[in-house]
């Protein structure tokens, strides 16, 4: 065998160490290598060695037909003969070694030696052993640095994201509908792990929803497992008409659904509750009976039933929606003037108003908004009269300064009190945020100064009310001032002594703030000092008062009756309080578009005697006067209708004393008793 062929079978000349030519089956004889050692030894099991490494195929080495010096011997020859008998299987296991001893190597460290065998036995063992050479050292610290590199890299991802985020999150919310709604606001479950976190709230439902049955997953209500089985009730939603890219729906009622109606109507006329509930009974998610019933139970301070019976009716007109209806894009919208439609706006407005109660204002802002886009230019509800309150109460101060800036120009919203006084509060507490620029909070405070004082002086009438309310003194200037003195708590109109005393009973717990009055009291001697000094805009002020608010619109009143608010219910006029509010429809719009009509009753005749009213009393269906005649028959047979009331009232006299029956009294029957007393 040549020199050059045992060189590059020991390796030297790919710089590895010289292999074992045990391994090979070879018989090295006398030579050496270069170093004068002799060949080693072929190891046994479980020694470590690096003989193999590097070497793709051994046999390769030996039939490789280069030009040599020296003739290969006959023994060199019969093993290069046996080489290529074996040169296939030995081609793949030699590959598998390179790519598992090289990853070894690159990194530094050893493959572990396999069993030397003699190099026809090509076993699957030797595949298996080779296969643990992953498992190293090396290749750990191979994946821990990987794993450092991809936590760097995340971080990196985050942080830009995050800045990305933020900036197209500020960017979205400017972008969007101002009446956008958002579903995951919809939810108070959402709300309330914010504030008290998810293990409290869903801690005592996780156990509960493991047996709960599969049911409709909705926006607006959550479906409970109390609630009866909801079948389809007869209310569909159809869509109207569609302009300038808003769309126009309405709900209608199937001749079913009218037929309960009209059963609705007739326990309402009962005055008896239980008849509503028996309703119920036999219809359960029959819209306006849950409605009427929510109130009873209110009034009966059953809050927990009164809030069901709302969810149960949203549920039942949210799964009657147009596959195109939309809660959040703001573009839908329903006609009030149709009665089908006034139950999902009330359903919404108590559902929120339970909502703000239950401690939860972000949640009933967003229904707010959804009130308000469903009808932005009529406001049936009046909502915008509530909105302000909800956005304070859940720190959107962003929200209602935008909603003042892009409706100011076509809804005069500083004609409201509410918006007159809420927006520059608004202001106030967005100069105390830190987080925002020194330039932000400086313009921030100018317009909470100007707008408060432009409130001040259009309507006086409001800070007097509102210190009683929050326990606060005025200072003696201010008392004896004749600017916001009694004085002007009576020449205001009805209609603006209305809108104060809403504004005052409901917001103002949010005024209790030592630094909010602070600030108020600043700008009330900032007014006085306007007032003193004949400033021409007092004297436009209180001409616009005079002018203006002469009587309110028919949707504030329902508002006002829909709040509840002692102070602003007091100021409503005779007309509203004399007639008859039910709570599944208060206040109908004069212009009601009708789809249907109920059946007119059966009248009896209001000139009966009373003679024929006793006779009524105890046989229902006596009729004195007999049949209702048409027009042509009623002047015709006015001689016989009395002789044909006396031959009945006679034959119900006759039938009445036939049927009477005399009991006799019972007796003792006792068979010893029969003789005589003593």
């Amino acid at each position: 065998m040549s020199r050059r062929a045992l060189r590059r079978l020991r390796g030297e000349q790919r710089g590895q160490e010289e292999p074992g030519l045990g391994e090979l089956g070879l018989d090295p004889g006398p030579e050496r290598g270069p170093e004068g050692l002799p060949p080693p030894v072929a190891a046994g099991r479980g020694q470590r060695g690096s003989a193999r490494s590097g070497v793709s195929n051994r046999f390769e080495l030996i039939t490789a037909e280069e030009s040599e010096d020296e003739p290969l011997s006959r023994e060199e020859r019969a093993d290069a003969r046996l080489s290529e008998r074996d040169a296939a299987g030995g081609n793949n296991e030699g590959a598998v070694t390179e790519e598992t001893e090289g990853n070894g190597q690159g990194d530094g460290e050893e493959a572990e030696q396999p069993d030397q065998t003699p190099v026809l036995s090509n076993k699957p063992r030797k595949k298996k052993k080779k296969r643990k050479t992953k498992k190293t050292s090396a290749g750990e610290t191979l994946e821990d640095n990987d794993l450092e590199d991809i936590d760097s890299l995340l971080e990196k991802i985050e942080d830009t994201n995050g800045l990305s985020q933020q900036t197209q999150s500020g960017i979205i919310a400017g972008s969007r509908p101002l009446l956008y709604v958002e579903h995951r606001n919809l939810n108070p479950e959402n709300e309330l792990k914010r504030y008290f976190g998810a293990r409290t709230v869903l801690g005592e439902l996780r156990p509960r929803q493991r047996q709960r049955q599969y049911v409709r997953s909705m926006w607006l209500t959550a479906p409970k497992n109390t609630w009866p089985r909801y079948s389809k009730t007869g209310i569909t939603m159809q869509l109207v008409d569609t302009r300038r890219g808003v769309q126009y729906f309405t709900f209608e009622h199937h001749r079913e659904y009218q037929q309960v109606q009209f059963k609705f109507l007739d326990a309402v006329e009962s005055m008896d509750p239980n008849n509503i509930v028996l309703l119920l009974q036999m219809n359960p998610y029959h819209v306006d009976s849950l409605l009427q019933l929510s109130d009873v139970c209110r009034m009966q301070e059953d809050q927990e039933m009164a809030r069901d019976l709302i969810e149960r009716a949203l549920y039942s007109l949210e799964c009657a929606f147009h596959p195109v209806f939309s809660l959040t894009s703001g573009t839908c919208r329903l006609d009030y003037r149709r009665p089908e439609n006034r139950a999902f706006f009330l359903a919404l407005f108590k559902h929120l108003m339970f909502l703000e109660k239950r401690g939860c204002p972000r949640t009933a802002l967003e229904f707010c908004k959804l009130i308000l886009s469903l009808d932005p230019e009529n406001d049936p509800l009046c909502v915008l009269l509530l909105i302000d309150f909800l956005s304070l109460r859940a720190r959107e101060y962003t929200f209602l300064t935008r909603m003042f800036q892009e409706w100011e120009s076509h809804r005069n919203l500083s004609q409201l009190p509410n918006f007159a006084f809420s927006v520059p509060l608004a202001y106030f507490f967005l100069s105390q945020q830190e987080e925002r620029s020194e330039l932000e909070l400086s313009q921030a405070r100018e317009r909470a100064a100007r707008l408060i004082q432009l409130a001040l002086i259009m309507f006086p009438s409001v800070l007097m009310p509102l210190l009683d309310h929050c326990s606060v003194q005025p200072d003696a200037r201010v008392t004896s001032h004749s600017f916001f003195g009694l004085n002007a708590q009576i020449s205001q109109p009805p209609a603006l002594n209305q809108l104060t005393s809403l504004y005052v009973g409901r917001t103002h717990s949010l005024w209790k703030d030592p630094a909010v009055m602070a600030w108020l009291e600043t700008n009330v001697h900032e007014v006085l000092h306007m007032v003193d000094a004949r400033d021409p805009l007092v004297e436009e002020s209180e001409h616009k008062r005079k002018m203006r608010y002469q009587s309110a619109p028919r949707n504030i009143y329902r508002h006002i009756i829909l709040s509840e608010m002692k102070e602003a219910t007091a100021a409503l006029p005779l007309e509203v309080t004399s007639q008859p509010v039910m709570g599944f429809d208060p206040l109908p719009p004069l212009d009601s578009i009708v789809s249907y009509t109920r059946p007119e009753r059966t009248n009896h005749p209001s000139n009966e005697s009373t003679l024929s009213l006793f006779f009524r009393s105890l046989l229902p269906n006596f009729n004195l006067q007999g049949d209702i005649r048409h027009d042509g028959d009623e002047e015709a047979g006015a001689g016989q209708d009395l002789n044909q009331g006396v031959n009945r009232l006679m034959a119900a006299m006759r039938d009445m004393l036939a049927n009477i029956q005399f009991q006799e009294p019972p007796r003792d029957d006792n068979p010893e008793g029969d003789g005589d007393w003593d």
